[in-house]
């Protein structure tokens, strides 16, 4: 497949091959990101405009959009600069005034000469007890009439493009409209009714009131789902070419993973089994294992995550952990390390920080396998680090590690098996939007033990009762998180919030009881403050968000969070996921700054009822939008010009399922319908798609 098919090049031309567009125009939509005839036929109408003509505006309700035909009477000019010229018409039964701003009397002489018979268009309102129409949107002789659409569609704009430019470029391209072969699934159409392609194309670009602009209408729906489709062709196809890359067959003797459960305090839940045994079974296939593990907090990742470690070291291999910090390495080391002496394997430590003699010493022992699981920093796994036989490479948070990271790994001449692991619950659609390529294991229960968390909304008027209840909490041996708010986008700003509850929480508590962490500090000092926490020095520890991911202090069981009303919700699960870890009766004390927004208080109260991770990220896609929730800038989420997120998961599982389909039937899209998609991903500028079929 060398490059665009043919079929395509109208689409693909330049923008100044429509009507009405010039050089300058085309730079003007440009900044809309429309650079082609395709572009624009993918930029559909927001609102359509009622333009059907009538007789007489007698008798509607004004201000209204009106297009009626009328008879020319006389000519106001402005009185004085600045005043309105203002023409008097008649329909067949009532009569109104078309008014000009800066009108010019010779322009509107010519366009509208008296007892001239004329269609305008335009928005009517009452003014002094008299019908007006302030600049009419088009005034045309009677036998041109027909050029106004019925119904006319309204496109977003820019400066320097008009409704009229935007409309004809439109139907400018509509007119290149190619007739392209049948990608969609034939059963998919039937069941829902769609249009073939361009019919689609073309009903949206004509609807015929707000039904037709509606995500589940039926040509709306079609072009959404064409969007999900060829993405989940790239997902898939991408996951194709990783399944062809052999794997190495991984199969645990169970030796190690017994001594490990029989240790144990407590049996693994019905999830924790199920994915364990879905891991092994990816292990033992001689295909390269891609599986994000999603668990919520406090969901046990940590103990498939070592079962899975040890089946690959009890198949003779090496495995790894990488974490986005060395803070969190630290913490997965300290997690992982009573597990690995139950079961007797060497485990070690590396991040940045490792130098000179102890560094070379690890790297020699990892070399020769001596050591057998090796926790680290991504930046670990991507410098000079040699394994003697690495099999699995763990990835903790996914968000911050994506295709392009695990494809460099692979490169790395390492076709380790890939288990990604992340404790934010995503819903269905967005983890099928980004993890598409993926298989997926869900850990939907928590392991005995683990205390529910006791959630309470209070105003930051209450600080003094929040500051006597710690006191009390303090005296008996309790800790406590105390998060401040992210005040702006500025890390200065946050930075004195932090610095601000820290001296005023010293003062009333003691010097030495209150720690403080924030983003602004050197590595070193922030690892300091967090130890003295863990170890127990200090016992409240002022931090701004640097604590959200993965910190594990079980003695600490208050978790304040000050101005939680401007936190997302997933944000807020997080941090009140940090407490709750040990054997004492857990609060979480959400402070908001009154008055709450609507939606600030609903956020709050989701979180007092539940502690379900799922159902609050589903509320979170509800109320942000898929872009906020995982902010769309570094997520790495694909933007959709057509297909809603929010509005249509249903589609996105239905177009993975198609897509996983066709490539399983026709792996090289050989077939007609194969062919056909091919032609779809050229349209839908699915690049990395495009090269994975051209190489495979």
């Amino acid at each position: 497949m060398s490059g665009r098919p043919e079929v395509l090049f109208p689409l693909f031309a330049g923008l100044e091959t429509l009507p009405g567009v010039g050089p300058k125009t085309a730079q003007h939509f440009g900044q809309m990101d429309i650079e082609t005839p395709r572009d624009v036929l993918f930029s559909l109408p927001y609102a359509v405009v009622d333009r059907r003509r009538r007789d007489t505006i007698k008798g509607v309700e004004l201000p209204a959009t009106l297009t009626v035909e009328i008879t020319v009477g006389r000519h106001r000019p402005a009185r004085g600069r600045g005043g309105a010229y203002r023409i008097h018409v008649e329909d067949t039964e009532t009569e109104f005034e078309l008014v000009f701003f800066h009108g010019r009397s010779r322009y509107l002489e010519d366009q509208l000469p008296e007892g001239a018979r004329r269609v305008v268009s335009g928005k009517v309102e009452l003014f002094d007890g008299m019908a007006n129409m302030v600049h009419p949107e088009h005034i045309l002789p009677v036998e041109e009439a027909h050029e106004i659409p019925d119904f006319e569609p309204v496109y977003n704009l820019t400066s320097g493009v008009t409704q009229k430019t935007r409309f004809k470029a439109a139907q400018g391209a509509l007119s290149r409209l190619p007739d392209l072969a049948e990608w969609a699934d034939p059963a998919q159409l039937e069941k829902e009714g769609w249009p073939k392609w361009s019919d689609a194309i073309e009903a949206a670009h004509a609807p015929a009131g707000g039904d037709d602009l509606a995500a589940h209408a039926p040509a709306r729906a079609r072009l959404a789902y064409d969007e999900l489709f060829a993405h989940q062709m790239t997902l898939a196809l991408a996951r194709a070419s990783e399944r062809k890359v052999r794997g190495i067959r991984s199969e645990g003797t169970g030796r190690l993973q017994g001594k490990v459960l029989s240790a144990l305090p407590y049996r693994p839940t019905n999830a924790q089994d199920r994915a364990i045994r879905e891991i092994a079974e990816d292990l033992a296939s001689d295909r390269r294992m891609n599986r994000l593990l999603q668990g919520d907090v406090g969901s046990g990742k940590t103990l498939v995550a070592f079962m899975a470690l040890l089946t690959v070291v009890e198949a003779g291999g090496q495995g790894g952990m990488m974490a986005p910090t060395g803070i969190l390495a630290q913490q997965h080391l300290e997690g992982l390390k009573p597990l690995a002496e139950d079961a007797g394997v060497v485990l070690e430590l590396l991040t940045g920080r490792d130098k000179g003699a102890e560094r070379r010493a690890k790297l020699e022992a990892l070399k020769k396998g001596d050591i057998q699981i090796l926790v680290g920093t991504h930046a670990v796994f991507q410098q000079d680090v040699e394994f003697r036989d690495l099999r699995l490479a763990i990835v903790d948070e996914q968000h911050r590690f994506g295709v392009r990271q695990r494809m460099e790994l692979a490169e790395k001449g390492q076709r380790a098996d890939v288990l990604v692991m992340t404790a934010t619950p995503i819903p269905r659609s967005l983890a099928l939007t980004q993890y598409g390529d993926m298989e997926v294991s869900v850990l939907d229960e928590k392991p005995p033990g683990r205390k529910p968390v006791k959630t309470a909304v209070l105003s930051t008027e209450k600080i003094e009762q929040v500051v006597d209840h710690l006191r009390k909490a303090i005296a008996e041996g309790r800790q406590c998180y105390w998060v401040c708010p992210l005040v702006d986008e500025s890390e200065v700003m946050d930075l004195m919030a932090a610095e601000e509850r820290f001296k005023h929480l010293r003062a009333v508590l003691g010097e030495g009881v209150v720690g403080l962490v924030h983003g602004q500090m050197p590595p070193a000092d922030k690892d300091a403050a967090m130890l003295a926490f863990q170890e127990g020095r200090t016992q409240v520890l002022v931090a701004t968000t640097v604590i959200e991911v993965g910190v594990n202090v079980p003695n600490a069981s208050i978790m304040v969070i000050e101005r939680a009303e401007i936190f997302g919700l997933a944000q807020l699960h997080q941090l009140r996921g940090r407490v709750g870890r040990g054997t004492a009766e857990s609060t979480c004390l959400l402070m908001y700054g009154p008055p709450l927004t609507e939606g600030g208080r609903r956020r709050l109260e989701v979180l007092r009822e539940t502690e379900d991770g799922f159902r609050i990220a589903e509320t979170d896609l509800e109320m942000r939008g898929a872009g906020d929730m995982i902010g769309t800038a570094q997520s790495g989420l694909p933007r959709f010009h057509i297909a809603d997120l929010e509005k249509q998961a249903a589609l996105m599982a239905v177009a993975q399922s198609d897509a996983r389909a066709l490539l399983a039937a026709d792996p090289g899209l050989t077939s007609n319908r194969g062919k056909a998609a091919r032609v779809l991903l050229w349209l839908m500028k699915q690049d990395e798609a495009i090269r994975l079929i051209s190489v495979g």
